[in-house]
C-alpha cells in the first residue's frame, strides 16, 4: 500500500474519530514529503510549541515536540538544514529537546509580539540559505475571530506569539512551501479544511477551527505521529542511501530520550483537562510512551519492508 498505508497508521482512531479529515487531506503526505526531497539547497523550518498556562508549572504540552525532535534529526542526518522555531513560552521544553538531537540545528525563539515574528521571517527569508519548508507542528493557528484557542475553547493570545505570520499574512510574499501537522482542527495548516468538516466534527469546532491553511496538511490522531509519518514518508520516495540516513534515529529508544529530555528538563506536560491541570509526564496525548512506541514500530517495520522489495533494490 505504500504512503497509504502510513496515513492509515497515523491516522488509526485514538479518541476522537478524524476519518473525514484523514479523507480530506489523502495524498497530501506524500505530496510533501516530494516537496521537500526534491528541493536542491533545501533548508527547513519546523515551528512547534502548544502552551498551556493551567499546567503545573504553566508549560508546553508533550505533543508536537517528539514529532518536531524525528523530523530534525531526520533532515539534519541526511545534509538538509533545520531551523527549529518557537516562542519565549515554549522555549525551554522545545530546547531540551533539541539538546537530544543527533547533529546540532539552528534555534530560533520569538517574544509573543507581531514584531519580533516579522523580523524573524526577514531574516530567514534574506539568509545566506533562506528557508525553503516551513512546517508546523502542533501549532495554535488563530480561528476566524482572529484569536487562537484551546481545544476547549480558551483564547490563547496572550501566551502565544503569532508565528502564523510565517504561514499566511495578506501584507507578505510568502518565499517557501508551507506544511502543516495537527490534530485537533485548531492547528496552523488546518484551515485549507472545509468548514463543516471541523464545526461538525471536532469539539467547540465553530470556535476553535483554524483560519489558517497551509500548501500541504497532515492530519493524523496524535501530531507528533504526523512528524513519524512525514519521516516515513520521505525515506519511501528516496533513494535508499538517502533512506538509510533519514531513517538512522527513527528508533523508539530515541523517542523516549526526546520525550525524557521535554519532561524532566523541559517540564513539558499532559493530560490537559479543563478540571485537571497539567503535569509533567512521559505520555503524550493522554498515551503513555509505550503506546506511542508501537505506533512507531508499526510505521518503521512497514518503511523498512517497503524499502526492501524487490521493486526499490
Amino acid at each position: 500500500m505504500g504512503i497509504a498505508k502510513v496515513e492509515d497508521i497515523i491516522g488509526q482512531t485514538v479518541r476522537r474519530d478524524i476519518g473525514r479529515m484523514k479523507r480530506f487531506v489523502e495524498g497530501q503526505l506524500e505530496a510533501a514529503a516530494r516537496s521537500i526531497m526534491s528541493t536542491p539547497n533545501a533548508h527547513v523550518g519546523i515551528v512547534t510549541g502548544f502552551f498551556i498556562r493551567n499546567a503545573v508549572p504553566p508549560s508546553p504540552e508533550t505533543d508536537g515536540l517528539g514529532g518536531m525532535a524525528h523530523l530534525a534529526a531526520a533532515l539534519s542526518n541526511l545534509g538538509i538544514p533545520v531551523t527549529v522555531i518557537s516562542d519565549a513560552p515554549c522555549c525551554k521544553a522545545v530546547w531540551a529537546v533539541t539538546t537530544e538531537l543527533p547533529k546540532d540545528v539552528a534555534f530560533e525563539i520569538t517574544s509573543v509580539s507581531a514584531a519580533s515574528v516579522k523580523s524573524l521571517r526577514a531574516r530567514l527569508s534574506e539568509a545566506e540559505r533562506p528557508i525553503t519548508h516551513m512546517v508546523a507542528i502542533e501549532r495554535v493557528s488563530p480561528a476566524s475571530d482572529g484569536k487562537p484557542h484551546r481545544e476547549y475553547g480558551a483564547d490563547m493570545s496572550d501566551d502565544t506569539a503569532p508565528l502564523h505570520l510565517l504561514f499566511e499574512d495578506p501584507e507578505w510574499p510568502r518565499p517557501w512551501v508551507t506544511i502543516g501537522i495537527g490534530d485537533g482542527g485548531n492547528e496552523i495548516g488546518m484551515g485549507v479544511l472545509p468548514e463543516e468538516i471541523v464545526h461538525d466534527d471536532i469539539p467547540n469546532g465553530p470556535l476553535i477551527s483554524a483560519a489558517i491553511p497551509a500548501d500541504y496538511l497532515i492530519v493524523s490522531s496524535v501530531s507528533n505521529w504526523g512528524g513519524w509519518g512525514l519521516v516515513s514518508a520521505m525515506a519511501m520516495v528516496a533513494p535508499r542511501e538517502a533512506a538509510a540516513r533519514l531513517l538512522t534515529d527513527f528508533t523508539p529508544e530515541r523517542d523516549r530520550a526526546y520525550l525524557a529530555a521535554a519532561v524532566d528538563l523541559g517540564q513539558a506536560v499532559d493530560d490537559s483537562r479543563v478540571d485537571r491541570p497539567a503535569t509533567p509526564k512521559m505520555s503524550v496525548d493522554r498515551l503513555s510512551w509505550e503506546q506511542h512506541a508501537e505506533v512507531l514500530s508499526q510505521l518503521r517495520a512497514h518503511v523498512d519492508g517497503y524499502l526492501a522489495a524487490p521493486s526499490h533494490a
